[in-house]
């Protein structure tokens, strides 16, 4: 494994051409893009917005496109998003407005965006701080909330031809007790990797993203490092989201005519509980295909398929097969050719639609497993195993400047996601890879932005959820986790079965940029937690007043 990737850079190296970085995943960010793809009423042929992280150099040149259409850009916040956008990628789209009036010492903050930066043909750097601190009170706890994270984050390119990022902060947290309560269950922090306990009631981690990036050909690129991906076009993602710890990663993207194509090889962590003499946490792969096509210009489909698998089974002990590796091969036809009942196969679609100027439709299906005599018969059996998702997006709702309207409902059923093994669950780190609740679920999620000042965000997020729990030794599809051979009955599941839980969750955000990536937020959340288990029958509401610098807000919204 680790030969094949050293001949990969070297052969990567050698005939790379000029490329860019990612924005880092952020959904006020990503936001903007969608609403402007919507606002012109017609799909953005440079991005392909269902598959993120997006490149710098591709949001710049679609911006850039956007602005000779007086209609898009047409409020002060947008003009203000416009130039922001600009601003944040400025090596890209050499804005003026990125300078500034008065640098600090001379030196520093020369560019509104950036600490320190080279700007010169062979070497492009950018170094800015990290830092986010904040203070709170949660309606369950008589300590206050708190969190205290600082790091540093750098980007950059090397002769035009290889690009580099990398981040890495130090966290301090006391998260809301909700949060608390998912750690204690799942031993793990949302979002993180490794962890340790901070002076007994918080959490201490380092986080830490990076890679590097090469174009092989004006419609090809390659990134190989350690990040999330995200892919769908709605709030949650089945295939995969941006919930679960960091991975690694070897991507490869080609982008031509009117389609454009994802192989990405990930490992992940199967366990964080070590199961061997050395320490070390027991690992598994997961190989996945996306291709997306738009067809006219308003529809854009798209084909996903995956596996998760491990080496370590009763047949290849620690033997890496790399047949999955096979970047146009499907991806079914290798696992049954192989012999692996410990593979975990899947298939699905998405859609993006947008009706109109402002109205855009979407949705997402997942098929981890299907018997179609077995659905004829309409008995439940616990093997149907399928996930679905619809939402709209309504841009400039009544006539009103900036303020966007998104719906969205999910459906899981019982046992999809999971597997016979942890090797083969569709999880990294103990945490679902897709959507946060795991499966055995109904959602519906209503989400309001609206931007009355350039400077001032204000976004109020809320869904209503009922899924189905598990009392002791019990298994009825909800933890993904779980080997699915536990199972309580072969038929008769239906979604929500076991006991039953009904979640309320609302979040008020407030956010105001003081300057270039330095947010000052205020924050109100509830979550009400009604369940026939008695730890899980509980309700929370949390305060918090935040200061952001060249980071995305942290959210816990399961």
């Amino acid at each position: 494994m680790r030969c094949f990737f050293s001949i990969l850079f070297v052969l990567v190296v050698g005939y790379s051409q000029a490329q860019s970085t990612n924005v880092p995943l952020n959904d006020d960010y990503y936001h903007w893009v969608d609403r402007y793809e919507i606002k012109s009423g017609q799909i953005a042929p440079e991005l392909f917005t269902t598959v993120k992280p997006y490149k710098r150099d591709k949001l710049v040149a679609y911006v850039d496109s956007l602005k000779k259409r007086s209609e898009v850009f047409n409020s002060r916040a947008d003009q203000y998003n416009y130039e922001y956008l600009r601003n944040d990628s400025w090596e890209w789209s050499r804005a003026t407005t990125n300078d500034s009036r008065k640098p600090l010492l001379k030196s520093l903050f020369q560019k509104k965006s950036d600490l320190v930066f080279v700007d010169k043909p062979e070497f492009d750097l950018h170094v800015n701080p990290v830092l986010y601190l904040g203070v709170g009170t949660d309606s369950r706890l008589d300590e206050p909330l708190y969190i205290n994270t600082r790091g540093v984050e750098i980007r950059g390119m090397v002769d035009r031809k290889v690009g580099f990022y990398t981040m890495v902060t130090d966290n301090q947290m006391r998260v809301p007790s909700f949060v608390n309560d998912y750690i204690t269950t799942q031993g793990v922090v949302p979002h993180e990797g490794f962890w340790k306990t901070y002076k007994n009631s918080g959490v201490d981690f380092l986080h830490a993203r990076a890679y590097i990036d090469f174009n092989l050909s004006k419609s090809i690129y390659m990134q190989f490092g350690q990040d999330r991906t995200r892919i769908g076009p709605g709030f949650r993602s089945f295939f995969q989201s941006d919930f679960a710890a960091p991975n690694l990663f070897l991507r490869a993207n080609v982008k031509v005519w009117k389609l454009n194509y994802l192989f990405q090889f990930n490992r992940m962590t199967a366990d964080n509980r070590s199961t061997v003499p050395s320490g070390r946490y027991p690992e598994k792969y997961m190989a996945m295909h996306h291709v997306s096509i738009n067809i006219g210009k308003r529809l854009n489909l798209g084909l996903f398929e995956s596996v998760v698998y491990s080496p370590k089974d009763s047949v290849n002990q620690n033997t890496f097969d790399p047949s999955y590796l096979n970047p146009i091969i499907f991806m079914r036809a290798v696992e049954q050719q192989s012999g692996s009942n410990g593979d975990n196969a899947m298939v699905g679609m998405d859609f993006k639609w947008i009706v109109t100027h402002g109205l855009s439709l979407y949705g997402q299906a997942v098929l981890d497993e299907l018997k179609i005599s077995e659905l004829r018969a309409g008995n439940g059996w616990w093997a149907n195993k399928f996930s679905l998702q619809a939402g709209l997006k309504y841009i400039d709702v009544a006539g009103i400047d900036n303020l966007d309207l998104q719906l969205e409902a999910n459906l899981v059923r019982p046992f999809t996601f999971s597997h016979n093994t942890q090797y083969a669950s569709h999880s990294h780190y103990r945490q679902p890879i897709g959507h946060p609740l795991g499966a055995n679920f109904t959602e519906l999620i209503a989400i309001l932005r609206y931007q009355p000042l350039p400077r001032l965000q204000i976004s109020a997020t809320g869904f209503f959820a009922r899924k189905g729990l598990d009392g002791p030794n019990e298994n009825w599809g909800g933890d993904i986790l779980k080997n699915n051979k536990t199972r309580q009955q072969e038929y008769d599941n239906t979604i929500g079965q076991g006991l039953a839980q009904r979640i309320v969750y609302g979040n008020v955000v407030a956010s105001y940029q003081v300057r270039h990536n330095v947010f000052l937020d205020v924050q109100y959340l509830f979550r009400q937690s009604q369940s026939d288990l008695p730890a899980a029958n509980v309700n929370t509401s949390a305060t918090s007043v935040a200061l952001r610098w060249n980071m995305a807000a942290r959210t816990y919204e399961f």
